[in-house]
């Protein structure tokens, strides 16, 4: 029997971590990738709550604050956010609450989810909520947690590592070998169970934790940078004089190149985002740089800082004066990446780590030779770009002229994607931010009985009803309706809001104009609003 206490912390719990409102300062340096999908699995945007906002969900996709995946009957999904791996098992409900550089918060409404944490920094916090309270991480382990569709009721399990559980009044430490149950809402019954036997979904996880751990191309890209095991298979690593470690894919097809299979999304905060076609194409295309060696493409991850810094395509923007076309062409070694998002010193220096940031005038570009040209229609439609490229001659390429930005304002479909056929029909569940408390007087917990722990029953169809979530720490704001961004650029179609705008278009104002400075320069007239009909 493990005993179980009501934990008096007289000086209260660990003070929550210091979380930057989403809509001020830098972007994010971290995502979460959607590595691994089996069944059905659906996707929903952060600040879109319609039916038509439920999307399937599709590899390599980026997940950010506010984000939601749900796995129907069957379904499985993997989430990769730096030094954690998160897995769902069907019918599962879970929301990337908040997603920051040292904060990671999601939060499960139903279902069963898997957290493995390979790695936890001092300074680091993982909080996951559930509709019985909130479970802090606070050690390198392997976590279950099981939330009841049909009544009140979660099930926590420690394989390794240590966790606080927290319900409002009570702080339970839960170590390793040990489980929780926590039943009903006011109060909330915590008592100690068995812990329970490994199931299929388990030893699938940990079979997936075994891939991660050995994988070889982590001695060259780093264990925080998401997706380096799927290097392993897909490719072949050699040490270049000029570059260091280089990794060459050897499963493309012909006429392949960076950034030409797969399609562009609008995902705020940062806009213009690539995801690629290839199982193993995240990695390398939003960490390092490319280049083309003897005839074949080739990526440099280049130097390993202690905190590698997500960008949403590494790529430099180019126009080839003809109408109705958009280019781009992927950055090579050493050339700065130039954010056409909002962005602080701070943040520019950890995306461009150890090189200059000199203007684009000043950059030679590479790999311009080797762009990639798409009708803008297939660009801003987020649809599928290798089918699609548009041939150029070679004047064309030596007239292309660098742009901030594609000034083509992004379709609901990259941004939402197409509308899932028979989306749940299950609400996101509201968080109710209730921190620990210090009980008024000190009172022995009493001592319950164990019993063997049961696994929640999972219904074949969605539940209507969604108790509300406990959380210890108030989740990021959710993003604005898509809608309503797209109306707010068009003054400038295809440039993210500035945190400012955001908050004047929350306010119920006009966005208002930009204030950060464009690299290059946008040299466009400026735009008259609309004259107002007498």
């Amino acid at each position: 029997m493990f005993p179980i206490a009501v934990l008096f912390l007289l000086q209260g719990t660990p003070a929550p971590p210091a979380i930057a409102d989403s809509d001020s300062g830098d972007p994010p340096s971290r995502a979460a990738r959607l590595s691994l999908l089996e069944g059905s699995v659906l996707f929903q945007p952060s600040g879109d709550t319609t039916a038509n906002s439920w999307s399937a969900a599709s590899i390599n996709y980026v997940l950010s604050s506010g984000d939601r995946v749900y796995a129907e009957q069957g379904g499985r999904a993997e989430l990769q956010v730096g030094d954690a791996t998160l897995r769902i098992n069907g019918v599962a409900d879970l929301t990337v609450s908040t997603l920051a550089d040292d904060f990671l918060q999601v939060s499960l409404a139903q279902g069963t989810l898997r957290v493995s944490v390979y790695d936890l920094a001092a300074g680091d916090s993982i909080e996951v909520d559930t509709p019985n309270g909130a479970l802090m991480l606070r050690q390198a382990g392997a976590y279950r947690i099981d939330v009841s569709s049909e009544e009140p009721r979660t099930d926590v399990a420690v394989d390794s590592g240590l966790a606080d559980v927290v319900t409002g009044e009570t702080a339970q430490q839960l170590q390793r070998g040990q489980a929780l149950e926590l039943t009903g809402t006011a109060p909330i019954r915590v008592a100690t169970v068995g812990f329970p036997r490994q199931d299929d979904f388990d030893r699938w996880s940990a079979e997936r934790d075994g891939t991660l751990g050995s994988s070889q191309s982590a001695q060259y890209v780093g264990r925080d940078v998401p997706g380096y095991d799927d290097l392993d298979g897909a490719g072949g690593w050699q040490q270049e004089a000029d570059y260091g470690p280089v990794w060459y894919p050897t499963t493309v097809i012909a006429g392949w190149a960076p950034y030409r299979f797969g399609h562009w999304v609008w995902i705020d905060p940062w806009g213009w985002t690539w995801v690629d076609d290839y199982p193993w194409g995240y990695a390398p295309f939003h960490y390092g740089r490319w280049v083309y060696l003897r005839n074949r493409w080739g990526w440099v991850p280049g130097p390993r800082p202690r905190r590698p810094c997500y960008a949403p395509a590494l790529v430099v923007f180019v126009s080839v004066g003809r109408v109705g076309v958009q280019a781009w062409v992927p950055l090579g070694p050493r050339e700065p990446y130039h954010p056409w998002y909002h962005y602080g010193p701070r943040y520019r220096d950890r995306v461009n780590p150890d090189i200059p940031f000199v203007p684009t005038r000043d950059v030679h570009y590479v790999n311009r030779p080797q762009l990639t040209a798409v009708p803008v229609g297939t660009f801003q439609g987020g649809e599928g770009v290798g089918r699609r490229t548009v041939r150029l001659t070679a004047t064309d390429v030596d007239r292309v002229q660098v742009i901030a930005h594609p000034r083509l304002m992004p379709l609901t479909r990259a941004a939402v994607g197409r509308p899932a056929p028979k989306p749940p029909v299950v609400p996101r569940p509201a968080i109710e931010v209730t921190p620990w408390r210090r009980p008024p007087a000190v009172v022995p917990a009493p001592q319950p009985a164990v019993r063997p722990a049961v696994r929640p029953v999972k219904p074949t169809t969605p539940v209507r009803r969604v108790p509300p979530v406990i959380a210890q720490n108030p989740p990021a704001p959710q993003a604005l309706p898509f809608p309503t961004r797209q109306k707010a650029m068009q003054g400038d179609p295809g440039r993210p809001l500035e945190p400012q705008q955001r908050e004047n278009v929350r306010e119920g104002k006009p966005a208002g104009p930009h204030h950060d400075a464009e690299e290059p320069p946008d040299r466009r007239p400026a735009v008259a609003p609309p004259k107002k009909k007498p």
